[in-house]
């Protein structure tokens, strides 16, 4: 993914204004006797945006534009700022260094992927985070905060890596900001120019690419 993704974010005054959120793939088998049969066809949700929401003035069109242009459209993936959901715990509050829990020491491993933990009922779904947004995550081992010179976090992957490897049964746990992997999923852009000095573009939409 390192050589058809750009670490860079897509604007941000422009994202706030966008739309979207998770999809998923369920395949239903009706019975002739009423009863379903559902089945997931995919393991991981997939994220979709529409970004073209609310781009009016010349300068943010622009911008638009000029971002699409270097991506090449839907060839280069890059980061995108889902404004509902881009911490460890709620839009509302800082992330801490206990929201999320990423394993459990051996005595051996130090190496521990950022994830993301939905719902805590019987069936909780356990989200990779690959895009961390830099000096954002805080680690906890055994609920005692880290320092940062204690771990390191590679924001291009996720990865936390420990200076020491945790004992036997001890939880790893982090708080963090993070954006999500997308690309295009569109290979050109219409710009209607509603106003001498405004217009928009109706259509940007998103789609979250595998890391």
């Amino acid at each position: 993914m390192a050589d058809d993704f750009h670490e860079v974010l897509f604007p941000l005054d422009v994202a706030l204004r966008g739309s979207g959120g998770p999809q998923r793939l369920t395949e239903i088998v009706t019975l002739g006797s009423g009863r379903e049969h559902r089945n997931g066809r995919w393991a991981d949700s997939r994220r979709r945006y529409e970004a073209g929401f609310g781009i009016r003035s010349l300068d943010a069109l622009h911008a638009v534009i000029a971002f699409f242009e270097e991506r090449r459209g839907r060839l280069y993936g890059f980061r995108y700022r889902d404004r509902v959901d881009f911490r460890s715990g709620p839009p509302g509050r800082p992330p801490g260094p206990l929201d999320q829990i990423l394993g459990r020491g051996d005595g051996t491993a130090v190496a521990f992927p950022l994830a993301k933990t939905y719902g805590g009922g019987p069936a909780p779904y356990r989200r990779a985070i690959a895009k961390p947004v830099a000096g954002s995550v805080r680690v906890a081992v055994a609920g005692a905060e880290l320092s940062p010179g204690a771990f390191a976090c590679d924001p291009a992957t996720g990865l936390v890596t420990l200076a020491r490897a945790p004992a036997a049964n001890v939880p790893v746990t982090a708080g963090f900001e993070f954006d999500v992997p997308v690309r295009f999923d569109t290979d050109d852009l219409s710009v209607d120019l509603a106003a001498f000095t405004a217009g928009e573009i109706p259509k940007v939409p998103l789609v979250e690419i595998v890391p």
